[in-house]
């Protein structure tokens, strides 16, 4: 995408429907450029009326009149600013909201691809960037280049000559601006990516920190920190450093333009070309020039930091997804709930490597089927291709004779509930954790809920109950608390269809009883598919399948794969005995 193409989609997508905020502060920028203007031109009639005339009935008139020109400069700027600053905001929180949403229901491949590092530094550093070209770099554009003509205008009115050698350090300085803004361009690319990696290296910190203490790692990871802290600071540096080179240019260039002018004028007030009156008020004009040159000099670096955050935000918002909601299909129908695979075959995009090969499950509904198998033999694949967290690449797989791909993706997900052993909490209350299953559940229903999962007796213990802050995921909870939540969201659900990762950590008898309890309850007469790990579970099975290496090597109940299957009986021997 062009720079052109991008600020035509800023435009179109984000500014244009603020266009009459913009106008107004483009008017506001008018009366600006004509107050500032006047101020110039005022002095002209000042040195000659009151200092060479010494009129006095002007005593009172062009003071007032500098007065009333410098108030309506402050307060137009002012307005035209809060205008800006209106639009730059609303901006700033739409493009947020485009690539909240467009991440949010982004496929869970995508998701994992990028590192939440450095999405949050390009939700936040970025989108600043992006904000500052469309409010600050417009404001300025609008007002500097009409100060600038306006203020030509005196110029050229006072007297031509002297305006035609002023005017030859506008060209000069878009030069340098221009050199300055590839330079730009370039180091902000750089600074932004070591803030997302630094921005990653921190969040890994924070996740860490027990690792990092019981392995005494602090030295290295403090050493890691400084290393990427050094190199921000560096292209920080380095791009502070290209802006300031803007001001010695910028002064040199005034510094010998101001030199040939009073050389100029200097012999032009000897041979009487121009007046003593009109010389101070092209001198006013030029000086109050300098700032609108300046800023303009340096307009060019702020649209390229715009534009080289805007080359990383855009792609995120614009990133298509393969698997969407379709209000065009029809509801998916789920009455006994069972569940079917057909000659499924799949592998990630990014590896072509087959992680199943052609699985056929027949899974009754109202009942509990297990899968057991090694770790990495593609059970957690198997059940995230039900909720369609990914998408099988051969095959079909139907809920009650229904393909999932050809059904509403909304109604597959609220048929199913997922139970895993990896628990995740929000850094929330309690209920508001409970209830995330169902926002409009009321409080006697996750009252209810938490009962049933054994989740009420730790509540009540609680100094805030139902309203305690449990922290980030959960934290401040013990493992077999959090699991009991997990399992109360799944109650609040009441879906139709369990999807269950049995927790392979060691909890004591006590609560382990009470999950076990739990979970009997949630998937009674439920279509339950369960990676086992527990023999309890096993035999509650109506039917197990072993899975190796992406595929189904043995079926059907305990003692039978125990006769029948020797994978199934070594499996049985090393790992679910131990539970």
């Amino acid at each position: 995408m062009t720079n052109i193409q991008i600020l035509k989609r800023l435009f179109k997508d984000y500014t244009k429907k603020y266009i009459i905020q913009i106008l107004l502060a483009l008017v506001f920028s008018l009366i600006l450029a004509a107050s500032t203007s006047s101020i110039a031109w005022l002095l002209d009639p000042a040195v000659e009326k009151l200092f060479i005339q010494k009129n006095q009935s002007l005593m009172l008139l062009i003071p007032l009149g500098i007065v009333v020109a410098f108030a309506t400069k402050g307060f137009s700027l002012y307005l035209a600013k809060t205008l800006m600053i209106s639009v730059g905001e609303e901006v700033r929180k739409a493009i947020q909201v485009d690539m909240m949403k467009n991440l949010i229901k982004a496929d869970t491949e995508t998701i994992e691809k990028r590192h939440s590092g450095k999405i949050i530094t390009n939700l936040i550093n970025d989108v600043n960037f992006m904000t500052t070209l469309v409010s600050v770099g417009i404001l300025n554009l609008f007002k500097d280049t009409l100060t600038l003509i306006g203020l030509l205008a005196v110029m050229f009115y006072q007297n031509w000559k002297l305006s035609l050698i002023a005017i030859v350090m506008i060209p000069l300085a878009s030069f340098f601006a221009r050199f300055l803004g590839k330079r730009v361009n370039k180091v902000t690319i750089q600074a932004m990516d070591m803030a997302a990696i630094l921005n990653t290296h921190l969040m890994e910190i924070f996740r860490n920190h027990k690792l990092i203490k019981v392995f005494q790692k602090e030295t290295y990871e403090t050493s890691r920190a400084n290393n990427a802290l050094e190199q921000l600071k560096n292209k920080g540096k380095k791009l502070a450093i290209i802006y300031a080179r803007s001001s010695p240019i910028m002064e040199f260039l005034t510094g010998i333009m101001i030199a040939i002018l009073i050389y100029y004028s200097g012999n032009l007030i000897m041979s009487n070309e121009i007046a003593i009156n009109n010389f101070f008020s092209f001198l006013a004009a030029m000086m109050l020039a300098y700032q609108p040159v300046r800023s303009l000099a340096t307009l060019n670096l702020t649209i390229n930091q715009g534009l080289a955050a805007a080359k990383r935000i855009l792609p995120i918002i614009d990133e298509k997804h393969k698997i969407l909601e379709d209000e065009k299909l029809d509801k998916l129908e789920v009455i006994k709930g069972t569940i079917a695979f057909e000659k499924v075959n799949f592998n990630y995009s990014t590896n072509s490597r087959p992680i199943l090969k052609n699985i056929n499950l027949n899974i009754s509904g109202g009942e509990m089927t297990s899968l057991v198998g090694h770790s990495g033999a593609g059970k957690s694949t198997i059940l995230n291709l039900i909720p369609r967290f990914y998408d099988f690449s051969d095959g079909d797989i139907k809920i009650d004779n229904q393909s999932i791909k050809s059904k509403r993706l909304s109604s597959l997900r609220e048929n199913v509930s997922l139970v895993s052993q990896e628990t995740t909490l929000f850094d929330d209350t309690i209920l508001n954790n409970i209830k995330y299953a169902n926002l409009n559940a009321t409080e006697k229903d996750v009252r209810e809920a938490a009962k049933l999962s054994f989740s009420e007796e730790f509540i009540d213990l609680l100094p805030n109950k139902y309203d305690t802050m449990i922290g980030e995921n959960g934290i401040r909870l013990s493992g077999g608390e959090k699991q009991r939540l997990s399992i109360a969201r799944a109650f609040l659900k009441n879906s139709k269809i369990i999807l269950l990762d049995e927790a392979t950590s060691s909890l004591d008898s006590d609560t382990e009883k009470k999950i076990q309890d739990a979970l009997n309850y949630l998937t009674k007469g439920k279509t339950t598919l369960v990676i086992a790990h527990r023999l309890s579970t096993i035999l509650n099975s109506n039917k197990i399948y072993v899975i190796d290496n992406g595929e189904v090597i043995g079926e059907g109940k305990h003692e039978e794969l125990l006769k029948s299957s020797d994978a199934y009986k070594n499996f049985y021997d090393k790992q679910i005995q131990k539970h």
